[in-house]
């Protein structure tokens, strides 16, 4: 009995050693789906690398990016593994704020990235971030209620029919919006919707000399549309709905329309969440005719910051959550359709995800059909479809996204909107050195 109890000691104080001798980082996040569902999983993680403790923190999209912007800028040292967007990466590499990611291990397929993800997170050929989930943006609907209207949706929209369907869905009296978009304040949340719609309707941040261009008539004709289309059509109090908001409105049968990530395909055709699953149709984001759609280039990323102490454990991390085996094991336990999508080249091409998932096709095709080289019907000094790839873009966007979602309330008119945006991005770009 003694020598058991012995035993058993020297098991609970090397338990103790080794708990002591586990590395601990920290994970800031966005509190999307994806990203909840892969903090579940990590057992999975911890299993395979019993070192390695994880600690998270989950913030909303917009206090995400202002959290690890100070961080990062300051050198504060808070987090081991950032997740970060497409328009930060270039920029934060530049300025040697992140790791290359270079110790992924032999089994991760760097090649297998999809092209137009990848080059959006390599600087100089080299990965500064991993894609946990890409995404471009498209047109989700109620094939029902467009069967109601009369009306057939076309695989590759104009606006004008996005205007007619809308107004012929609307039934205001059943709880039923025509078409529900974003309205909450934010460079990466209004802002990325409303950006990527004008450049359908030939509108740009700048020209060539960097110049605003929020006094000409393309602005004005993609936010008039926009404000009279969601007074006409959409559900009350959008000025505060974001991505989330709106993915719950139209589970809950509340959109006709719904044009947004095409990550949220996964979440709208599950019957265990959303109300309207079997029922869901997918086209291409709408254009004008102009040779541009209204939609956008994204993924959300993990990258790891350059002032982090824990630089290896922070790569298996890394490595694990956005690797072939992680897509197999979210497949296991939630079915493919659930898997992370608009990464990898290979789930596009398993049988089993094109079975799963009817909008893959859809997806991949309005990722491929976003050039971040050329956003825009007339040239432009930037790249970048839905932002502008420079440091001064994350408050200039955000100031913008205020004003127009403050018309987009009735606080103020739209000439009002365009031409503070104007003062606006004409103050910041004179303080930039862009323009004199």
């Amino acid at each position: 009995m003694k020598l058991r109890t012995f035993t058993l000691g020297l098991l609970s104080a090397s338990a103790l050693a080794f708990a002591a001798h586990a590395e601990s980082i920290t994970i800031a996040t966005v509190n999307n789906g994806d990203m909840v569902r892969m903090q579940k999983l990590t057992d999975d993680f911890t299993a395979k690398n019993p070192d390695v403790q994880l600690q998270w923190v989950t913030l909303e999209e917009n206090v995400l990016r202002e959290r690890v912007t100070t961080d990062i800028a300051t050198k504060g040292g808070q987090y081991d593994v950032m997740t970060i967007g497409t328009y930060e990466v270039p920029i934060w590499a530049k300025q040697s704020w992140l790791l290359p990611l270079d110790k992924l291990g032999d089994d991760y397929d760097v090649k297998d990235i999809i092209p137009a993800i990848a080059g959006g997170l390599s600087v100089d050929g080299k990965l500064y971030a991993a894609p946990f989930y890409g995404e471009s943006s498209f047109v989700m609907y109620r094939k029902d209620l467009m069967e109601k209207a009369g009306l057939k949706m076309p695989d590759a929209p104009t606006w004008d029919f996005i205007k007619q369907a809308a107004d012929k869905m609307t039934d205001r009296a059943n709880g039923v919006n025509g078409v529900c978009l974003r309205g909450k304040a934010g460079w990466g949340e209004n802002m990325a919707f409303l950006t990527a719609m004008s450049n359908s309707f030939g509108a740009r941040w700048f020209d060539e000399n960097w110049k605003p261009q929020f006094d000409q008539p393309e602005w004005k004709n993609t936010l008039q549309f926009y404000v009279d289309l969601m007074k006409a059509d959409g559900p009350e109090g959008a000025s505060s709905n974001g991505f989330n908001e709106n993915l719950a409105l139209f589970q809950q049968g509340k959109c006709g329309m719904w044009i947004d990530a095409t990550v949220a395909a996964s979440f709208v055709s599950d019957p265990k969440n959303s109300t309207v699953a079997d029922k869901v149709g997918y086209a291409l984001a709408p254009d004008n005719g102009l040779g541009k759609r209204g939609n956008w280039l994204w993924a959300w990323s993990l990258a790891i910051p350059a002032g982090t102490q824990k630089a290896d454990a922070a790569q298996k991390f890394v490595s694990w959550a956005t690797s072939k085996h992680y897509a197999e094991l979210v497949a296991s336990k939630e079915g493919w359709a659930n898997v992370p999508p608009g990464t990898r080249s290979s789930l596009y091409a398993n049988p089993e995800y094109q079975k799963a998932a009817p909008f893959a096709k859809m997806t991949l095709d309005s990722i491929n059909s976003a050039d971040p080289t050329h956003p825009t019907v007339k040239p432009v000094p930037y790249v970048g479809v839905q932002f502008v790839a420079i440091p001064e873009f994350q408050g200039l966007g955000t100031t913008v996204g205020q004003l127009f979602s403050a018309a987009l309330a009735g606080q103020s008119s739209v000439d009002d909107a365009l031409k503070q945006a104007q003062d606006a991005a004409t103050a910041t770009m004179t303080e930039g050195g862009y323009i004199k």
